[in-house]
């Protein structure tokens, strides 16, 4: 118990000072994570793939991002705590028992190390590696799962074996592997309970976690929970999904994170996103007869979580989805299925892709080397386009195109610019913008009666209006690949 109350009230082992954040404090079993060599590898993978080739500053790792994720879930959980008490403060003198502390303090921790590893299953060049053709084919090979976890029982996490892999399979992978090498029995912790919060997984929480659970429902609800008829087994449930919307939400720490910190490295400032304001205004929504648990955020707040959206908006449209980044990325995912057209690497590729003893070997760093290679026995290459920065001549760009579209679009420019048909390249991003509004009704806003300052929770897109005018949007650029290569031409899709 007095660990909690010292945490709590700060004690911490370690200062990491970050470009973003400031200082960002660690406890001892963080650092044994970070420590740890399937950890460490994140120093080695880019954010943003090779987005620094059109934004120089933007050589930000995986590794500052993921504790940058970490710090920002821990402002958003301690941010609604402050708030919960000080306004409970306003009404009756409220002071939290040891056993509340403990629960806060329990719930706090878990949430750190989900942050922490919510994307420790990245490999070579963050999202661009699974898009390339090659890799895929080995993500897909039939029994990788399997492999994957030899001589680990998977069900503990997994309810059933994913038909297709993706990075956050891996990062459930490397959680199980980093945390078991940590001693969490002294933090207090349970491994169950962190990797329960990420996505991918279905967890049965530990006792642990349920107790802590039952005292933190009492306390946020109030006597609401004491009136109400939901089972306590409901209880856990209701809180490992309000930890996990902090994780991995449509508001959540990951996406404040890399919106400051791509924004900041690529020294493109785009929407208002002020995260001090946000914070500060989120609250815990409860509501004992649906029951539900979950991100409230007040009405003066509703501008702050406007500016986020839209700044996450103007983010695809202007940085990621810039015509000359996504023209690299393709030439990347094409670099890669070269390196993989040898059959060395082909297998060890494959070996790193089964198993966590070779996985921290999948790094930046081992493809860079890799196009060098191919670039100097191949001057007519793609990955001689990567290591010197030859890139795609764009020469349109369109919205909103169906398949049929590009298609047709592609074969008009061809005619009329006198091109092989063959030569023009299409890149697409589609900027998921579809589910906000679905999604933020998973948000409620807190509305309080000026009369008698009762509170009520409503459906977001039910007071602003801001967020129905969402919609996916597809940005398709057009190019000719440079002259210098010659391959075969393959039109992706991200």
């Amino acid at each position: 118990m007095r660990r909690a109350v010292n945490d709590l009230l700060g004690a911490y082992d370690k200062l990491i000072m970050d470009p973003v954040h400031g200082g960002i404090p660690l406890y001892r079993h963080e650092i044994q994570v970070i420590d740890h060599p399937l950890f460490q590898r994140l120093r080695n993978i880019c954010q943003n793939d090779i987005l620094s080739l059109v934004f120089p500053g933007a050589t930000h790792s995986r590794f500052l991002h993921s504790v940058g994720v970490m710090h920002v879930g821990t402002r958003m959980f301690r941010s609604m705590i402050d708030a919960y008490l000080r306004e409970r403060q306003l009404s009756e003198q409220t002071d939290l028992t040891l056993s509340q502390l403990d629960a806060i303090d329990y719930l706090a921790k878990t949430i750190r190390l989900g942050c922490l590893l919510h994307d420790s299953g990245h490999s070579s060049f963050s999202h661009q590696f699974t898009q390339a053709r090659r890799i895929r084919e080995l993500m897909s090979r039939q029994d990788r799962f399997r492999n994957l976890w030899t001589g680990v029982d998977f069900s503990q996490y997994h309810s059933e074996e994913p038909e297709e892999l993706e990075h956050e399979h891996y990062s459930v992978r490397v959680a199980h592997e980093v945390l078991s090498a940590v001693d969490l029995e002294a933090a207090g912790l349970d491994r169950r309970d962190v990797i329960g919060i990420m996505e991918t997984t279905d967890v049965r929480p530990s006792e642990t976690f349920r107790r802590h659970s039952e005292t933190f429902w009492n306390f946020i609800a109030g006597d609401e929970a004491k009136s109400g008829s939901m089972p306590d087994e409901n209880i856990p449930g209701l809180v490992m999904d309000l930890l996990s919307s902090i994780v991995s939400g449509e508001i959540d720490a990951d996406r404040a994170d890399y919106m400051l910190r791509d924004g900041f490295h690529s020294s493109v400032t785009i929407g208002g996103l002020n995260l001090d304001h946000l914070l500060t205004n989120f609250r815990f929504g409860w509501d004992v007869s649906e029951p539900w648990l979950g991100l409230a955020i007040t009405h003066k707040g509703l501008g702050a979580l406007e500016d986020f959206v839209y700044s996450r908006h103007q983010m695809y449209r202007k940085v990621y989805a810039h015509k000359t980044a996504l023209g690299f990325d393709w030439l990347l995912r094409e670099a890669i299925n070269e390196v993989l057209e040898d059959q060395e690497n082909f297998e060890w590729i494959d070996i790193c892709l089964s198993d966590m003893r070779f996985f921290a070997e999948l790094t930046d760093s081992f493809f860079w080397e890799a196009f060098r290679k191919v670039a100097r026995q191949n001057p007519q290459s793609y990955s001689f386009c990567i290591v010197n920065r030859v890139k795609l001549d764009h020469l349109d760009t369109r919205e909103d195109l169906s398949e049929k579209g590009i298609a047709r679009h592609s074969e008009w420019l061809a005619r009329e610019l006198g091109l092989n048909p063959a030569h023009v390249v299409t890149c697409s991003m589609r900027a998921r913008f579809s589910n906000i509004q679905d999604n933020f009704n998973g948000i409620k806003v807190l509305v309080r009666d000026p009369i008698n300052r009762a509170r009520s929770l409503r459906k977001i897109t039910e007071v602003s209006a801001f967020f129905s005018k969402f919609s996916d949007g597809t940005i398709t650029h057009f190019y000719t690949r440079p002259t210098i290569t010659l391959g075969p031409v393959e039109a992706m899709t991200e």
